[in-house]
């Protein structure tokens, strides 16, 4: 049994159970934000219960493989990846620490501006220019509270993916509130949705991705749901 803590931990997870057919793994809440749980709403407290969690049943999960590497939440790219790849240094400090981190983060990238050019294919369709943020979702909660697609389903096959053009500082604030509460379609000439197996990111420059709060960075960024599944074990009888 593997139990990732959510901050990073599950490639190593992967990596060290493969070619074992009945190796599952969880999610204990030892994480700064332990968003991946609050997908299971009210009882995802039940997590925190080692007890629950060893007599718990098993659920094969999708996983996005971006580049090589896997992430079972969340991946994005643009001001959201800078934001993410911060957080970590601001929770540090003292009175700031936990989710207040993630809007200490925000703030200071806010001033360091909120776009980068690239070039995306998804849905079949190719976008290039200014883009604030992309957002590949497996799960639906990150960033201390963020909900960008209500209605992912870590199980169905797909990826639910935001566009976010780029977004002037006068209109971020409004932007970015329908975005945290999956209101994305408040903003179609912003926003747009896809529901897709498979993203790909063509960046000028060494960018940075935000894989469950692990940052790497490249040019060329390839997202799609992975052939493989999650062998993933929780309390018994929670649901989405």
């Amino acid at each position: 049994v593997y139990a990732c803590g959510g901050d990073g931990t599950l490639n190593e997870c992967v990596c060290g159970a493969a070619g074992y057919d009945n190796v599952a793994v969880t999610h204990f809440p030892t994480g700064t934000g332990n968003d991946f749980i609050k997908t299971f709403g009210k009882e995802g407290g039940r997590f925190f219960d080692l007890a629950e969690l060893v007599e718990g049943e098993v659920r094969p999960l999708d996983v996005i493989d971006c580049n090589g590497r896997y992430s079972i939440n969340i991946c994005s790219v643009g001001i959201d990846a800078r934001i993410g790849s911060d957080v970590h240094k601001y929770s540090k400090i003292p009175l700031i620490g936990g989710a207040t981190g993630y809007v200490t983060s925000t703030a200071v990238n806010f001033f360091k501006g909120l776009s980068d050019e690239l070039r995306v294919t998804c849905g079949g369709k190719l976008y290039y220019g200014d883009m604030t943020l992309i957002c590949a979702c497996n799960g639906r909660f990150y960033g201390g509270g963020f909900c960008p697609v209500p209605t992912a389903d870590p199980t169905d096959g797909k990826l639910e993916v935001l566009l976010i053009r780029d977004v002037s500082r006068l209109k971020v604030a409004q932007v970015v509130g329908a975005y945290k509460a999956g209101k994305y379609a408040s903003y179609p000439d912003l926003i747009r949705y896809f529901s897709t197996d498979h993203v790909k990111i063509i960046c000028d420059k060494e960018t940075g991705i935000n894989l469950d709060g692990e940052k790497r960075e490249a040019t060329v960024i390839d997202m799609r749901v992975a052939d493989e599944k999650l062998r993933f074990f929780y309390p018994k009888g929670i649901t989405f």
